[in-house]
């Protein structure tokens, strides 16, 4: 297979592997040092921003971040009780055909053993490689194995450690992210304390130090070189082109396409193809063709024309014991309706600092493997039909980051197809358990109508509507799907 050159222009000629439209469904463990607190995402940038409540949470556990920084946080990180093969097991029988590890987060601590990092979960925390740990559990189950790397923003978004209390009894004390004995962790990056406000949203989420340009791609090819993972993550956009500003013109794509390259490359070198993943943010088409589009919270209104991936949690980023869990009927139909556009969707599923789960989210897995069982034939290896759906009910995605639970009415269907079969998922049935589909046209003529996990239905199509009479008893209380056989 011809290689691909850092450009652009070679690097649209990927095509998304087979294997992640099949998946459909993939597990996410979101989870680092970041998770000792408790107190969710980003608390290693917000623990220095005075008044956040990141920042006064950590006053009152740790004491102040001029003596007590977070990199006496990532000490206390164990993962005593991590058992990734037992996790491992949970998340196949839910569903999950490729799970996906976090290489390291914007905190610069990394979950791997790294020659261009000492503050690594091998050299102190954990004492454990945790992303090979990974790696051997998912492909003892024959699951596709991915990274993250939140790594290209760090630079920036660590800047607040360099600054000190603006009032109070320790105003003007430094930060512990001043001690030149840890420059190594914390960064030297007081050029960004001029970018800083009290807003902690980090803001432009690239750096334009060059030094760090090169030190995201010697860490991206260590990680590549280590793992091969078969998806690789960036949470922005393609490094380290500003999403805001710039264009596929600018010259600061150049470290990032080199990187893409650099993967895909890798993939060529040991399978004769490529057969991975990487995976970004930035919705323009000119930049994310070099890859897979990825949606961070969010979903897309109609079909893609290429496979993309939204990326959510079941609660916070990070462990977070005041955040409340989505419910399993809500992720269900979250997820048919995205496989329904071409997507696919990564549920990140918490963990504490010890590396096990609460028992809301075994919960959560306990009741996505029981309608796995009933319908994951609907969601693994199909592929969207010629409309996404019918109803009066839509997902609203206008504002991004929005995951509202929608107020589903029995018209509402979603659609998907695998060879003659179109499963149609109902995410509320009928109380009078008789339900149409107005979306057939009088040439697709209807064979047979299954219950998924269920039986064999009584049906009826005039002029291409179908209508079809429903048990009382469903098989799950969660979304039902019909499958239903056309003469093609």
């Amino acid at each position: 297979m011809k290689r691909f050159n850092p450009t652009f222009e070679s690097l649209e000629e990927y095509t998304c592997p087979k294997w992640f439209r099949d998946a459909k469904f993939g597990i996410w463990s979101h989870w680092g040092a970041q998770s000792v607190p408790m107190f969710g995402d980003w608390y290693a940038r917000n623990m220095y921003i005075q008044g956040t409540p990141q920042y006064y949470y950590h006053l009152r556990h740790y004491g102040h971040p001029s003596k007590f920084g977070y990199k006496d946080i990532v000490k206390l990180w164990k993962a005593e009780k991590f058992d990734p093969d037992a996790l491992m097991d949970l998340y196949y029988k839910a569903g999950a055909r490729y799970f996906v590890g976090q290489a390291m987060h914007t905190d610069n601590f990394f979950n791997f053993p790294s020659k261009y990092n000492r503050f690594n979960s091998v050299e102190m925390g954990p004492k454990k490689d945790i992303c090979g740990l990974w790696k051997q559990a998912a492909k003892k189950r024959d699951m596709y194995f991915g990274l993250t790397e939140h790594h290209g923003c760090s630079f920036q978004w660590y800047a607040p450690n360099k600054r000190s209390d603006k009032y109070g009894p320790y105003a003007g004390v430094p930060y512990d992210g001043n001690d030149p004995e840890y420059r190594d962790f914390y960064y030297d990056n007081y050029e960004h304390l001029d970018n800083e406000s009290d807003d902690p949203v980090a803001y432009p989420w690239y750096t334009t130090n060059e030094k760090f340009f090169q030190y995201w791609l010697n860490v991206m090819k260590e990680l590549i070189d280590m793992y091969q993972p078969d998806l690789l993550y960036t949470d922005g956009g393609l490094p380290f082109g500003e999403w805001r500003v710039s264009n596929s013109d600018d010259e600061r794509f150049k470290t990032g396409l080199e990187a893409v390259a650099y993967y895909y490359n890798t993939s060529i070198d040991l399978y004769g193809e490529n057969r991975f993943i990487y995976t970004q943010k930035d919705r323009r088409k000119d930049i994310y063709r070099v890859g897979t589009l990825d949606i961070e919270k969010s979903q897309l209104t109609d079909i893609a024309e290429e496979p993309w991936q939204t990326d959510t949690c079941i609660g916070n980023w990070f462990y977070d014991v005041q955040k409340a869990y989505k419910k399993p009927g809500h992720i269900i139909e979250m997820l048919v309706d995205i496989i329904s556009k071409n997507g696919q969707m990564l549920l990140n599923v918490l963990q504490l600092p010890d590396g096990s789960i609460d028992d809301e989210a075994r919960y959560i897995l306990k009741e996505l493997a029981a309608w796995f069982a009933i319908c994951g034939d609907a969601v693994h290896s199909t592929r969207p039909w010629r409309i996404f759906g019918e109803g009066d009910s839509l997902v609203d995605v206008d504002s991004g980051f929005n995951e509202t639970a929608v107020a589903w009415n029995s018209s509402d269907f979603r659609f998907v197809t695998k060879g003659n079969t179109l499963y149609a998922f109902m995410p509320t049935a009928p109380k009078n358990r008789v339900t149409v589909i107005k979306s057939l046209t009088p040439k697709e003529k209807v064979i047979s109508v299954k219950l998924m996990g269920g039986r064999s239905l009584a049906y009826s199509q005039n002029f291409g509507a179908l209508t079809v009479q429903l048990p009382q008893e469903l098989p799950t209380p969660y979304t039902n799907c019909l499958a239903i056989e056309l003469n093609r």
